[in-house]
């Protein structure tokens, strides 16, 4: 059980694409971002494009060596801090989304309960993009502080504004937590090598059965994820790459990154109430996170100093990982004013060279005290109270239709796509020609 005081959160998001990633890079970039001062009491790894589509959709043992290397760059992180030593609560994906829960040794046991959700905002809403998250309830003396993250990611390009809008709704709408089952949590960490026992352990029942969307009134609540708005409403000209932001000390300097950051899209959809109601975000410090070129890539695996962004010239530089907080609720200000997030780093870690996407941190220091329920009047207007957009009542039934397609396309790529199913495919030829043969080989009676 926790003492008073403040949880220390360092949430990741990291748009992977597709590939395996070099653990003793992630790793050792992980470790930089830890406080000077403390190291995280919560490690949220908030993943997009984790796997190739075929591995993603199968998901199972398809998926979990891409999930492995994650656990082993968190255990570089922390054998170079030599302070502490985490371990892996619990790994949910939707599709090619996936969300990542590591909590420090002397803090594993304070989690009483867990909820998980999902919801594909993909192409007929599967998981090509899409958005998974867990809910914990956390013991604090003789409370329990709930804590929600969500890992998120968007529709791409430039013109996709109003679908991301959408993307953000159906996230509200569709988005519904429900608890974990204790025994099958128990059999898949004997899958990723962890001990049943502890996950019996520590997912205790959760009383309260009754499913909540991301905006509730107990909860603090964590989005991060690629969420793909831009910096532009079109495509970039061949001419426009000549105004692409490059290393500037001085923001008069023409290429400057905070010349583009005015023009960022989520920004402006957020002050317009149109996407990520009441969320808040810090002071952007941090070049564009999107899109590196194959040549910076390869310049970040063979650790050359980056003196210049090297851009991708169809894809305008953009902010598109991101990661936003919801602030206490005035409620809980009111019994106490210091009462409040505390923010530290929020910064783009290198890039990576299995990625065209910087990964961004966020660390917070979140009250550690439970979130009361708000008095007659207090909740009128809050967000917490009054979601933007009500839950669907079908949610449960459209997930489960999705991900029945998600199975089907994921057969039907892994048997085309990958060199596994090739083998298979082609000893089903062999196989079906050899009958065949066997067969006119008999003789007629």
């Amino acid at each position: 059980m926790a003492s008073t005081g403040s949880l220390n959160i360092l949430t990741v998001t990291f748009n992977c694409g597709r590939q395996f990633i070099r653990p003793e890079i992630f790793g050792r970039h992980l470790c930089n971002a830890f406080p000077d001062s403390h190291t995280p009491d919560i490690i949220v790894l908030c993943l997009q494009e984790v796997a190739p589509i075929a591995y993603s959709f199968l998901g199972g043992s398809y998926i979990v060596p891409y999930f492995v290397l994650f656990h082993n760059a968190v255990a570089l992180a922390a054998k170079l801090r030599g302070e502490v030593c985490y371990e892996h609560v619990i790994t949910r994906n939707v599709g090619m989304t996936a969300c990542m829960l590591f909590l420090s040794q002397e803090h594993r046991g304070c989690v009483q309960w867990m909820e998980t959700a999902g919801v594909g905002l993909g192409v007929h809403e599967m998981g090509n993009k899409g958005a998974v998250g867990f809910r914990l309830g956390y013991a604090v003396a003789e409370e329990v502080m709930e804590l929600t993250v969500v890992a998120s990611h968007l529709a791409p390009m430039e013109d996709a504004l109003n679908r991301r809008n959408e993307d953000w709704m159906n996230i509200v709408r569709g988005l519904v937590f429900t608890p974990v089952d204790n025994h099958k949590e128990a059999r898949a960490s004997q899958r990723d090598n962890t001990s049943a026992e502890e996950s019996e352990t520590l997912l205790t029942d959760h009383q309260d059965k009754k499913a909540k969307g991301i905006y509730t009134p107990t909860s603090h609540l964590i989005l991060a994820g690629d969420l793909n708005y831009r910096t532009s409403d079109t495509a970039p000209l061949p001419s426009d790459t000549l105004g692409y932001p490059q290393p500037a000390s001085s923001p008069t300097d023409p290429h400057h990154y905070c010349h583009l950051l005015g023009n960022d899209q989520l920004s402006r959809e957020r002050k317009a109430e149109r996407a990520f109601h009441g969320l808040t975000e810090a002071p952007i410090t941090f070049p564009p996170t999107y899109k590196y070129s194959k040549k910076a890539q390869l310049r970040a695996g063979s650790n050359a100093s980056m003196t210049k962004w090297e851009w991708a010239k169809h894809r305008w530089p953009s902010w598109c990982d991101r990661i936003l907080w919801l602030d206490c609720p005035v409620w809980m200000k009111t019994e106490s004013s210091s009462t409040r997030i505390e923010v530290g780093k929020y910064d783009a870690l290198p890039l990576n060279p299995t990625s065209d996407h910087r990964p961004v941190v966020l660390g917070l220091r979140v009250p550690l005290k439970a979130i009361p329920a708000p008095k007659d009047g207090e909740g009128e207007g809050d967000l917490r109270m009054n979601p933007p957009f009500a839950i669907d009542p079908k949610w449960r039934e459209r997930r489960m239709i999705a991900r029945r397609k998600e199975v089907l396309v994921g057969l039907f790529v892994y048997l085309l796509l990958t060199w596994e199913g090739l083998v298979i495919l082609l000893a089903l030829v062999v196989g079906a020609f050899g009958g065949w043969a066997i067969v006119r080989s008999m003789p007629e009676f």
